[in-house]
């Protein structure tokens, strides 16, 4: 097992390398003219300052939750305070993959230009490759940093037993945690800023001045170019890898349900490590469809990329055949439900299906010339509302197939492999993460290129090469976006049921007002972060829009420009008299970009904020404060509104975007030919720049949101779960997943059983005697046995009388990891080699109204303290010589009572012990 587990590190780290080459490659390709260097200089220096300033915020964020993180994981069972750890690499990786996808993309993008002032075929590779990177940096940092962790803390809390599996997941959860607060504070704020810019440069360059946003004049478009960096590259990227690392983690707790299962391979731990395997196998496979994505001159942009998309899809559906064949038995049952791998299998597919239709029905209403976008282009002849209205209709009628599809999957999913089907569905869908994130990042990259082009005067037929590829990355984006609805509705699933797995809930009762109430609050959260993202945007932009007009204002340059331009509308520039060229000439840079680029970057940091700390608070104070159940009812609430909300802003603003488009490339509407400056096109304007905000901002930030507020509640669920009390004939039992303790001092009264039916002498039977403790060891609860329990108890008929002497062989701990057995039984700890015995003795036994105490005296580490050992007295079996008597106990001791060293906060002083007795009768 150790070998294969560091298999998984190597494939992330293969990842990177491959990163550091295609970054190297990217590099080496020529920038192209000085005027080209000043204008991709403007954009990489925007981006980065934006990044900067971010981060400087988002670092504030980290820490401070870093810091609760480690105190609530060191106060309770089953978690540690490393937690804040995971929580630490989880930020930074995901910081990381924006940050080098995003340095790469803004020296890719002007790269592209000069390779499509040669050829098709070369511009494509430029711009695939600086794609690459990021779709490989995220896999890479993804899977090493995860494996990373498993392996380390497997080997400081051990994979032992159940116990020790859900302190390693639930320490590991903080690293979904930290990926996830990063990705939506970067969709968020990148979100802002590209549309702050975007409309800023629509509406005055546009509308108002009548030229194209990514011409030179328009001092709103250095901005607008490094919002696509942003926006679809840093934060596309922090967007996907929360998801990849959340369906993961996801998996591997729904899977630690069949550690007990005796056929399960790699001692249990097959269904646990499948999500890590199947992802480290998806970055090779992603990385072998790289090499596919080929064109030649006159060739099809789009079918090269599907070659590697689609390609590396079907190798990667066979080989998720073998992995899954290997890391589970053919059939299994647990709970009584009967699994398989095929059915493992089937559930995968099923995903894959759903992700790829949803992509498929993205496309068809969202798509140039299809009938939903042809729609909203008829009624943009009559103005601006009917525009809006019909944009509207599309992105609502756009949920019900997606939405279908999404119910057909989990249902599917469900009835093959019930739970953990469906989580791994979200792992098989986002399993070639790696090159269908280089296909979405290489859109932002071309559209950047032909941004350039523009901006740069070059020959119209570099404009017509990078439109192309631009018009391609449209189409293969609209797949990305059905994967990324679909997973996220899928992962948020997977993570909902992992909390409740970890809260102790088996159901959720929608009929409880406390539910119901949460329920409510949950589809109300989607609206609500709509409206602040929305709000933001349209704060920001009104700034952008007054610094741009500002500027055509007051700069006399700039002015005479425009003048020169509307004066000469339609000549080619080599007809226009000397002194307009000289004019036109003269306000050549003079634009102020870097006042536009600050206006988006303040804009974005300060209005992230608040939208991010809903999604991060909110499901706290509703599980500290209202409970589980009510948190449940929550995140259903907010999967269930925010997936048909994602769905409908994202579809209706990429309808609104495509329809603008058809109108620019020319669209007879009744016999007449409407263009660019036509009314029907200013109204497609309009519209498009409502929708910029719903597809760019808010639509996909919810999909981060409701997979955030699942991250948040499983995090959390350790210190919110319910204890089940059950009242049984023999006693009050407390239900936990580890072990069962006695709730002697928190039970009501209950009745007691006569222990005079115990009357006697009785001798502890090893074989069925058990002393079970948890103890902070390395940050942790560790839990361990004593195996060498022996003793003698008696019992007068009227249950006085009574004695209890009970010898525990120290050196007989065992936790299943022999490091830290020898530790525990070290001077520190028990010091096994001077104080080899443990001993209680009472003679003093007192009924109580919830059971009896045994007032007595516990020997230990050679001190001796008296103690009160409440305990359960369960019954009699059997009679004559086979009688057997049974009790249960549990009490908390301090270390420090028994001259034993702690560091308190760290390894802490209490020790929890759970006592469960058998006797046989004797002489």
């Amino acid at each position: 097992m150790e070998n294969l587990m560091f298999f998984l590190p190597l494939c992330g780290l293969a990842a990177l390398i491959y990163v550091i080459w295609k970054s190297g490659w990217v590099s080496k390709q020529e920038v192209g003219n000085e005027k080209m260097k000043n204008i991709a200089k403007h954009i990489s220096e925007g981006a980065m300052a934006f990044l900067k300033a971010e981060y400087k915020v988002l670092a504030i964020f980290v820490v401070a939750v870093a810091v609760l993180l480690a105190f609530k994981g060191s106060s309770e069972q089953n978690s540690s305070a490393l937690v804040a750890l995971s929580f630490i690499v989880g930020a930074i990786c995901s910081g990381l993959a924006g940050f080098l996808g995003m340095r790469v993309a803004t020296k890719a993008n002007v790269r592209t230009t000069n390779a499509a002032r040669n050829s098709l075929g070369k511009a494509l590779e430029v711009a695939f490759g600086g794609g690459s990177v990021m779709g490989m940096g995220v896999v890479g940092l993804g899977v090493l940093g995860l494996s990373l962790l498993f392996i380390l803390y497997s080997q400081m809390f051990g994979l032992g037993d159940q116990d020790s599996v859900d302190t390693v997941l639930n320490v590991l959860a903080g690293f979904s945690l930290g990926a996830s607060s990063i990705a939506l504070f970067a969709r968020v704020g990148g979100g802002i800023y590209t549309k702050a810019a975007d409309v800023g440069a629509d509406l005055v360059g546009k509308v108002e001045a009548g030229i194209p946003e990514d011409h030179p004049l328009n001092p709103a478009t250095i901005a607008d170019n490094v919002g696509d960096n942003v926006g679809d590259v840093a934060g596309m990227g922090a967007d996907l890898f929360e998801s990849y690392v959340g369906s993961i983690i996801g998996t591997m707790v729904l899977g630690a349900v069949f550690v007990s299962v005796g056929e399960m391979p790699m001692d249990g731990l097959g269904a646990v490590v499948l999500p890590l395997a199947l992802a480290a196998v998806g970055i090779l496979v992603s990385i072998f469809g790289t090499f596919f994505v080929r064109v030649k001159e006159g060739g099809s942009p789009h079918k090269a990329l599907n070659t590697g998309e689609f390609g590396s899809a079907i190798v990667m559906v066979v080989a998720s055949y073998f992995i899954i064949d290997f890391f589970l038995p053919a059939t299994w049952t647990t709970d009584g439900t009967n699994y398989s791998s095929n059915g493992v299998f089937f559930a995968t597919l099923a995903g894959l299906f759903a992700g790829l239709a949803i992509g498929k029905i993205t496309e068809y209403y969202t798509g140039t010339g299809t009938k939903p976008v042809t729609s909203i282009v008829r009624q943009s002849v009559t103005g601006s509302a009917t525009n809006i209205i019909a944009g509207l209709g599309v992105g609502m009628m756009s949920t019900a197939i997606p939405v279908l599809l999404i119910a057909a999957a989990i249902l599917i999913s469900y009835q093959f492999a019930g739970l953990y089907g469906i989580a791994i569905a979200a792992v098989g869908m986002l399993a070639n993460t790696g090159i269908q994130l280089a296909v979405d990042a290489y859109g932002p990259i071309s559209d950047n290129a032909g941004g350039i082009a523009e901006m740069s005067e070059l020959p119209k037929e570099v404009r017509e090469r990078t439109d192309k590829l631009d018009a391609v990355g449209n189409t293969t984006a609209a797949i990305g976006k059905g994967f990324a609805i679909g997973s996220a509705a899928l992962t948020a699933l997977a993570l909902f049921a992992a909390f409740m797995k970890q809260a102790n809930l088996s159901t959720i009762n929608i009929a409880d007002p406390m539910v119901m109430a949460g329920l409510l609050v949950g589809a109300m959260l989607p609206f609500v972060f709509s409206s602040m993202s929305m709000n933001a945007v349209g704060r920001a932009a009104m700034a952008m829009i007054e610094e741009v007009r500002r500027q055509f204002k007051d700069i006399p340059a700039l002015g005479g420009a425009l003048e020169v331009m509307r004066r000469n509308e339609g000549k080619d520039q080599s007809e226009w008299s000397q002194e307009d060229r000289d004019k036109f000439e003269a306000a050549d840079g003079v634009a102020e970009y870097e006042k536009c680029v600050e206006i988006s970057t303040k804009a974005s940091i300060k209005e992230m904020v608040l939208p991010g700390l809903m999604a991060v608070l909110v499901p706290v104070v509703i599980g500290f404060v209202a409970g589980p159940e009510m948190l449940g009812g929550l995140l259903a609430g907010v999967t269930s509104a925010g997936v048909l909300m994602a769905i409908f802003q994202s579809n209706a603003g990429g309808a609104w975007d495509n329809a603008k488009k058809m109108i620019e490339e020319g669209f007879t509407i009744n016999g007449v030919d409407y263009g660019k400056g036509s009314d029907p096109h200013k109204a497609a304007v309009v519209g498009d720049t409502v929708g910029d905000p719903f597809k760019d901002t808010s639509g996909p930030s919810l999909n981060i949101l409701l997979k955030l507020m699942s991250v948040v509640a499983l995090v959390i669920a350790p210190s919110i779960a319910i204890q089940k009390i059950v009242q049984e004939e023999d006693g009050v039992k407390v239900e936990t997943a580890a072990m069962v303790s006695v709730a002697v001092d928190d039970a009501e009264e209950v009745e007691v059983l006569d222990l005079g039916q115990a009357s006697g002498n009785w001798t502890l039977d090893k074989a069925h005697t058990f002393v079970q403790f948890r103890v902070r060891h390395i940050l942790a609860k560790a839990v361990g046995n004593f195996e060498d329990v022996s003793g003698n108890l008696a019992f007068g008929e009227d249950g006085e009388n009574s004695t209890v002497d009970i010898l525990i062989n120290a050196s007989s701990i065992n936790t299943k990891i022999d490091k830290r057995d020898d530790d525990l039984r070290s001077e520190r700890f028990f010091d096994v080699s001077n104080y080899p015995e443990i001993r209680f003795y009472s003679e003093d036994i007192e009924r109580s109204p919830k059971g009896y105490i045994a007032h007595g005296e516990l020997t230990m580490h050679g001190v001796t303290n008296s103690i009160d050992l409440p305990f359960t007295f369960l019954g009699v079996s059997g009679e004559g010589e086979n009688a057997m008597v049974s009790f249960e106990a549990s009490t908390r001791l301090k270390r420090s009572d028994y001259g034993m060293a702690t560091m308190t906060g760290v390894v802490g002083d209490d020790v929890d012990v759970s006592i469960s007795v058998e006797a046989k009768q004797s002489e």
